[in-house]
């Protein structure tokens, strides 16, 4: 049985935000890439169903959404970064879907754990609201009833990388991140 992570274990100087958007293996695939992040999570939250698993999350009925746990050196990348990258790699303009994903599992979320956090959030989410002319439809919630999804779904990508929806959905979303943060990828010797 998976336990959830209530709360993570942190550093003294480390942070945390859980985002969802869309299918955890695309954004979980570019947070890994990201420098400053520590360590990144596939997982399901703000449901009603304890523990559940991927198929119950799939069918829709559990309230949960797919998301990434993001766990992050705030001396390193700001949670601002994270956003704008966020915001940048799917599309928060649709409602419970991204491409050909439709449910309420992929809707576009941010996850908070700290009230602290939410100024900086809203700010960015307020740049997202003018850049894509008041369409974002990202919900802004505090984090709940987060569980890690199964085993097999952590760094996805990294196994898989041929597998079709890999090589056709996911590799594009880290190829964006790859050429529009330049600045913020971590050096092949950190990762």
């Amino acid at each position: 049985m998976t336990t959830p992570l209530h709360p993570p274990a942190l550093g003294p100087n480390d942070d945390l935000i859980t985002l969802g958007g869309g299918c955890f293996w695309c954004t979980e695939a570019v947070f890994l890439r990201v420098k400053g992040v520590l360590s990144v999570e596939s997982g399901y939250t703000n449901g009603q169903v304890s523990n559940p698993t991927y198929e119950q999350v799939c069918s829709g009925n559990t309230g949960h959404a797919e998301v990434v746990r993001v766990r992050f050196d705030p001396q390193v990348v700001s949670l601002t970064d994270l956003l704008q990258v966020f915001f940048t790699i799917h599309d928060p303009t649709t409602l419970n879907r991204q491409g050909a994903d439709v449910g309420t599992q992929y809707r576009s979320g941010i996850y908070y754990r700290r009230p602290e956090q939410l100024a900086e959030i809203r700010q960015v989410m307020d740049d997202a609201q003018r850049a894509h002319g008041g369409k974002v439809v990202t919900e802004l919630q505090p984090e709940q009833n987060y569980w890690p999804a199964e085993a097999y779904h952590q760094d996805y990508f990294a196994h898989h990388p041929e597998q079709g929806y890999c090589a056709f959905v996911v590799a594009p979303k880290v190829d964006k991140f790859l050429m529009k943060f330049k600045e913020l990828v971590k050096d092949e010797a950190s990762t």
